[in-house]
């Protein structure tokens, strides 16, 4: 069984593609920000930003979720310093990469969510780009971040 983590700032489309890609493969997938407390929801709504004791908090009540054994697993998550993406121990790991401006319109126009624009600054400071990861285009359509991820890794469906 395999665990991907697909990384990024905040409107890069994690959510879409690890959906996108979990039912492709038929493959489990886990939306990091579920797992966020109210609190850490409150923090980021109001455009502060988590600070290492939130994160691994966060990370914590994850992690043992993503090791269950006998699941191939998606995880969208923004693991955006090296020390969270090694604490998750991926077996695949893809950085949807996307720029500041676009990742600004779709923060600004996305309904019933709690991160909006204000924290993308702190996002984008934050993120120290890993250089081990497959580099997926975020404005790309989702089926060709899809069809890229599943090639480039050889994924199968279970």
């Amino acid at each position: 069984m395999a665990k991907l983590v697909i990384m990024g700032v905040s409107g890069a489309g994690k959510t879409t593609l690890g959906t996108a890609l979990a039912a492709r493969l038929n493959w489990r997938f886990l939306d990091a920000d579920d797992f966020h407390s109210p609190e850490a929801k409150a923090k980021i709504a109001s455009g502060v930003t988590l600070d290492e004791t939130d994160r691994a908090a966060w990370l914590s009540r994850i992690k043992p979720v993503f090791d269950e054994v006998g699941v191939s697993t998606i995880l969208a998550c923004s693991a955006l310093k090296a020390v969270h993406r090694t604490s998750l121990s991926p077996d695949y790991l893809v950085h949807l990469v996307i720029g500041t401006d676009l990742a600004h319109t779709r923060l600004s126009t996305r309904q019933g969510h709690f991160a909006g624009p204000s924290i993308l600054a702190s996002q984008f400071s934050t993120l120290e780009t890993p250089d081990e990861a497959l580099a997926v285009d975020a404005a790309q359509p989702t089926a060709a971040q899809v069809d890229q991820i599943i090639q480039t890794f050889a994924l199968k469906s279970v």
